[in-house]
């Protein structure tokens, strides 16, 4: 469970250098203590408890009242400039610690916050004084010590870096981290040696640390010693399966060793993980071209011409790929336009003009042919450039157009450290849609999405239900524990002696004791009981929504991370599909049937169907947050990013705040 408590507020000073202050302090408490002064404290509460629940523009107001009441107290300050600081103003959170320090500069968690703000900022050497004050306050702050080291490296200040990470070592002798951080010191120092011993070394101190692993594979990568690699990342893997980069460090691994199909699926995983990974969509769509998957390769280098539209090396990857597809127009539009920036690539101008004789402009060809002909005839022509096997991201020689791209820096991903509850637009979301919304007993509400899922017909059942817990429609299913599946273990006996006992016994007992089943993750009984209930009220909608939600929970559990397009898999969601259209049928404005039934298509990736079902969704209930979540990540997997971001605004606004960390990532992407 995510700890969301505040850094506690640690006080350095000694009474004795304020012993009037506090004295005057308390003499004002005692004289002034009125009404003001407890709404004055109810104000500070109401503005934390705002900040505790990520409503940061509603906790700077309440901050604001504060400081406008009494502007020498210095806490509304900080938790003014940390609402500030999630909100990504980190000018205006530095000048209130700025303020807050000035009121009490014994407080640690000013500078603190001070420090990462200028991080966010750049400013790394004011960062650096920050955390340095922290440190002479808190010795042992770890966060503060790691922060400051990276800022060192930020700055390529190596020795400095070396010597604070001695002194963390001293602190905390038994951290992998620190060894492994003072490893990329020596290896940015080109000591790489002595890099690997540190390595070694956090190995020894743990054995699983998963940095390390992925460190030492580097190392070995850079050496050529490609089995060796293989072998170190699928550690890391082990540990960290869910970071792209380890994927696309061992499908190079497996390239340089031939292993095609083995780096094919590498840089599939690295894309589930983070679809819009460039390495893994370039390098993989050399892979499909090699193995003949031209028309998935073509959508591999059209995503790569969405990010870098410039980009020569894949507008003639994706040439060539239309060329084999027939596409000869779009081939010869791409093939020009590379040559229009590299008017000496020989080989250019042979695709051209082997592409112009396929559209009968000989005269067009025979151009292109002699000009491939004097240049080898011409002895000026140099040295003939022999294209690699691999090339960094940031080499761009056109020669080089069917290398396998490695990325520019080989130190892993830095990570500032930091105790307070993650700002929402930088909290890493996987791009995974919402849940479906299920009819059930229990729901976990979220504070800041105060929205609830309501339909008559749920009304309707609860009506007839005369006991047990009402039923109630949610996307936030929390997980139960012994003593709630208990109650729905007695539930599911006591509704079967109703059952046993009635001479017709009703399609809503059926329906009670089918979520009970449900619940418990008895599917089939909970399948078999949807199917008397539907012979009895076949005109209910809520029967075929159940059944659809029950069938969706059993593929999820039976395809055990299968991936969703699987024939078996896809065959048990269309089920779920047309019962989802059953219920519509019964009820046209069940919007979250349609909702439902465009999170199937997501799983399937038929992401222009889901956006269509989505929408049908909004326009049965235009407020639905989830909707619009959903929608916008279909958009953008679709490749229509300026309207996905549209819709994960509203979203955002609606209160699904993991909505603005896509929008960040997005929005930097399109730059």
């Amino acid at each position: 469970m995510k700890n969301k408590s505040f850094i506690p507020v640690v006080w350095k000073c000694r009474f004795s250098s304020l012993r009037y202050i506090f004295i005057f302090f308390i003499f004002h408490s005692f004289i002034f203590h009125s009404k003001a002064q407890i709404n004055t404290d109810r104000v500070m509460l109401m503005g934390r408890n705002a900040l505790y629940y990520e409503d940061y523009v509603l906790a700077i107001q309440r901050f604001n009242m504060v400081i406008n009441a009494k502007p020498y107290l210095h806490e509304p300050y900080f938790f003014r400039g940390l609402a500030k600081f999630y909100l990504e103003d980190f000018a205006g959170a530095v000048q209130d610690c700025s303020e807050s320090i000035d009121l009490n500069p014994y407080v640690a968690d000013n500078y603190q916050l001070r420090g990462l703000c200028r991080v966010n900022m750049k400013d790394y050497e004011g960062a650096i004084v920050d955390y340095r004050r922290v440190i002479s306050m808190e010795p042992k702050n770890r966060p503060s010590w790691h922060n400051l080291v990276l800022c060192y490296f930020e700055l390529k200040q190596y020795a400095q870096a070396d010597s604070a990470l001695d002194q963390m070592i001293r602190y905390w002798p038994h951290d992998a981290e620190n060894l492994t951080m003072k490893a990329q010191v020596a290896i940015q120092q080109a000591d790489t040696v002595r890099g690997l011993a540190l390595v070694d070394s956090a190995l020894v101190v743990d054995a699983y640390d998963a940095q390390a692993w992925t460190m030492r594979s580097m190392i070995s990568l850079n050496r050529g010693e490609y089995a060796q690699a293989e072998s170190e990342i699928d550690k890391a893997i082990i540990q960290r399966p869910r970071v792209a980069g380890n994927y696309i460090n061992r499908a190079l691994a497996r390239y340089h060793q031939n292993n095609l199909r083995g780096a094919m699926t590498d840089y599939d995983q690295a894309l589930e993980i983070d679809p819009r990974n460039y390495l893994g969509h370039f390098n993989r769509g050399l892979m499909r071209a090699q193995v003949g998957d031209d028309n998935r390769a073509i959508e591999d280098f059209d995503f790569v011409l969405s990010v870098e539209p410039d980009n020569m090396i894949a507008l003639f990857n994706r040439a060539l790929l239309l060329d084999q597809t027939g596409d000869y127009r779009a081939a010869l539009r791409d093939i020009s336009r590379v040559l229009e920036e590299y008017p000496d690539f020989l080989v250019g101008y042979q695709q051209r003009a082997a592409i112009r004789r396929k559209i009968g402009d000989s005269y067009g060809a025979e151009r292109d042919e002699f000009r491939v002909l004097k240049a080898r005839l011409d002895s000026r022509a140099g040295i003939k450039h022999h294209a690699t096997k691999t090339r960094k991201k940031s080499a761009h020689n056109i020669e080089d157009y069917a290398s396998i791209v490695e990325d520019d820096t080989d130190e892993p991903e830095r990570e500032y450290a930091s105790d307070y509850r993650g700002r929402v637009q930088d909290r890493r979301v996987e791009e995974l849609p919402q849940s479906i919304v299920v009819l059930a007993r229990h729901s976990r509400q979220s504070v800041t999405n105060r929205y609830k899922p309501f339909h008559r017909c749920v009304d309707d059942l609860n009506s007839q239900l005369a006991q047990g817990i009402a039923l109630c429609l949610t996307t936030t299913e929390p997980q139960l524990d012994a003593a709630q599946l208990q109650l729905h273990f007695t539930s599911i006996e006591l509704t079967s002696q109703q059952i046993e006992q009635a001479a017709a016994p009703s399609a809503s007992l059926y329906i009670s004791r089918a979520i009970d089943y449900y619940h418990v993750r008895d599917f089939e009984s909970a399948l078999a009981d949807l199917g008397r209930a539907e012979v009895l009220a076949p005109k209910d909608a809520i029967v075929p929504f159940v059944m659809a939600q029950v069938r969706c929970r059993q593929m999820e559990a039976q395809s055990g991370g299968v991936d969703a397009t699987a024939t078996s898999v896809r065959i048990g969601y269309q089920r779920a599909i047309d019962d989802f259209k059953r219920a519509i049928d019964l009820a046209s404005d069940f919007a979250y049937a349609w909702y439902n039934i465009g999170c199937i298509q997501m799983a399937l990736h038929d992401y222009g169907d889901a956006r269509k079902s989505f929408s049908k969704a909004l326009n049965a209930e235009p407020r639905f947050p989830e909707a619009y979540f959903n929608r916008g990540l279909a958009c953008i997997l679709d490749g229509q990013t300026q309207l996905g971001l549209s819709d994960l605004s509203q979203a955002g606004e609606y209160g699904i705040y993991s909505a603005y960390n896509l929008i960040k990532r997005y929005s930097k992407d399109r730059k």
